[in-house]
């Protein structure tokens, strides 16, 4: 049960490093108020617990969850590009409240923005990705992920800076294989179903045949772009 293995968690932590209080996500109130009790059973000490609103989205589910996973703020997990590429893609009805929220734009500026419609609302998504990763990463990722992701839209997917993965023996391999060892895709099954629902583009052509293998003539000298739906590119190169 995974409230009792977080209350004693907790009983442990106060053990062993005198830990006073428990912060977590509003969701994790009852495992945190059960680590409270148990501190308060077996030990006689009086510890403390704090929640956080959670972000969630207009439709009430958690953000920070993509397609490959889960948003990182360690950049070996996530790196600063995809990071940036994520709150490029918020959902509409969620980027005032982000910008609210996650950054410091002056609430007066944000009040602005609350009536923008259309391709302002793309430029109130810029600004937030550029916001939250300047927090997270600095202003130099924040730039060049800013950078990058104009070129690769302005180029149709070809930048010196953009998400490289190097394959060197991905000539031959299965597609769906090369898929996930980017990263793009968690598992063979969701890559099928991108390439079924005809979202997957290599270079700049859309590629439908689940059972296709990498060609020779598909590494081009920049290597092979990879587009994933209407947003996300990656290029696959071999040294």
């Amino acid at each position: 049960n995974y409230m009792i293995m977080q209350s004693y968690d907790f009983l442990m932590l106060n053990r062993k490093y005198d830990c006073k209080i428990e912060l977590g996500g509003d969701d994790q109130w009852s495992n945190i108020l059960g680590g409270i009790d148990l501190c308060r059973r077996k030990d006689q000490k009086q510890v403390y617990g704090m929640t956080f609103t959670l972000l969630t989205n207009s439709e009430g589910k958690k953000m920070g969850k993509t397609q490959s996973g889960a948003v990182w703020l360690d950049p070996k997990k996530t790196t600063p590009y995809d990071f940036y590429q994520y709150w490029v893609n918020v959902q509409d009805a969620d980027v005032i409240k982000c910008l609210k929220l996650l950054t410091f734009v002056p609430m007066d500026e944000i009040r602005k923005m609350e009536k923008w419609e259309g391709k302002e609302l793309n430029e109130a998504k810029r600004i937030l990705a550029y916001e939250v990763t300047k927090l997270v990463h600095g202003e130099e990722e924040a730039e060049k992920a800013k950078k990058t992701a104009e070129e690769v839209f302005a180029k149709g997917g070809v930048s010196a800076d953009m998400p490289t993965s190097v394959i060197p023996d991905v000539v031959g391999m299965g597609v769906l294989d090369m898929l996930v060892k980017t990263g793009l895709l968690p598992s063979k099954g969701e890559a099928r179903r991108l390439v079924q629902q005809n979202g997957l583009s290599i270079n700049d052509v859309k590629y439908n045949d689940v059972n296709g293998v990498v060609t020779e003539d598909m590494i081009t000298d920049e290597g092979m772009i990879i587009k994933k739906g209407k947003k996300t590119f990656h290029r696959v190169v071999t040294q």
